[in-house]
């Protein structure tokens, strides 16, 4: 990323959810980890991160009681990735507005990790390309590096070895989490690496041809058992948005949160008031957001202060969090 004149003073920027239309387990890596391919792509709803630089102090707030704050969170470990790349002690005071749900599969926490790289990699005028910032990306968390990319992704490796994919069409989605979490550790643990593995090219021909009905057919992911084995409850919700009859639906990533592929918008709404409805008298109702994919563009950036003056210019352990 390069910008003209003085680094800014402020950025606020989205970060998108993501759902994986694909996803199988190819190996059990040396590592520990599990190599994946997934066809990937970013969604509503998106979280909102607001970024003022300091000289030096690096603090981040939440609007939602629980989510930690602190070296824990995947934005905290971004910033000091970057600092550390970059050899700078800059700081930032940093808000997070959260919209997408945790423990869920849709990548919040890895798509706020990517969005304070390339806000921070703007606000300290370090100016590294993208390339550079996929490599930081990768210390942090396995599907990081996908959120850099602003499109759909053929994701390999862990998850962070992320080639760029066409978007024939918009999707029209329905994103549907229930009440209950799930442990990407835990889902990951009990699959079983398959003798023959799926092959993601129907899902992605489909998706760079805009053909949504073969896209449904396409659909597949290697957690789902795993997932409904640990929690029931999900497979339930599974079963009941598929009667609904959308082109398909699945979990994404490790769950607990599933989606419905559908032809249209008008059907995205009918589907969601059906799920909404049906739950309206429950104690805990699962969260349902009508959804789309994101186009293909820079970040999100909402507003923009340049600073009145120019301005001069050890590895994480990684996670799997697809």
């Amino acid at each position: 990323m390069t910008t003209t004149g003085p680094p800014p003073a402020s950025v606020i920027f989205t970060a998108p959810a993501k759902i994986n239309l694909t996803l199988e387990v190819v190996a059990k890596r040396y590592d520990g980890f599990h190599a994946i391919e997934s066809l990937m792509v970013p969604v509503d709803p998106c979280d909102t991160l607001e970024f003022q630089a300091t000289a030096g102090e690096l603090t981040l707030t939440c609007d939602q009681p629980g989510i930690p704050v602190d070296g824990r969170n995947l934005v905290v470990k971004a910033a000091e990735a970057l600092r550390r790349a970059v050899g700078t002690r800059r700081g930032a005071v940093i808000r997070l507005t959260k919209r997408i749900p945790h423990e869920a599969g849709l990548g919040g926490g890895s798509s706020d990790a990517a969005t304070t790289l390339l806000a921070l990699n703007e606000l300290w005028g370090a100016n590294l390309p993208t390339a550079y910032l996929a490599k930081v990306a990768a210390e942090i968390g396995s599907d990081v590096a996908f959120f850099l990319v602003q499109t759909a992704g053929w994701c390999t490796g862990r998850g962070e070895i992320v080639m760029p994919q066409e978007i024939g069409r918009p999707l029209d989605l329905v994103i549907v989490k229930p009440a209950v979490g799930l442990s990407t550790k835990e889902i990951y643990s009990r699959v079983v690496v398959p003798t023959t593995p799926l092959d993601g090219t129907p899902a992605r021909d489909a998706l760079r041809a805009g053909d949504v009905s073969a896209l449904g057919r396409a659909l597949f992911n290697r957690l789902q058992a795993p997932a409904f084995a640990v929690a029931p409850a999900v497979e339930s919700l599974y079963r009941e948005l598929a009667a609904l009859e959308p082109l398909g639906c699945q979990l994404s990533g490790s769950g607990s949160a599933l989606f419905a592929l559908c032809r249209d918008a008008l059907e995205a709404n009918r589907i969601a008031e059906a799920v909404r409805q049906k739950h309206v008298s429950d104690p805990q109702p699962p969260q349902v957001f009508v959804s789309r994919t994101r186009p293909a563009s820079p970040p999100n950036r909402i507003t923009l202060a340049r600073n009145k003056e120019s301005t001069g210019a050890h590895h994480g352990s990684p996670h799997q969090t697809v």
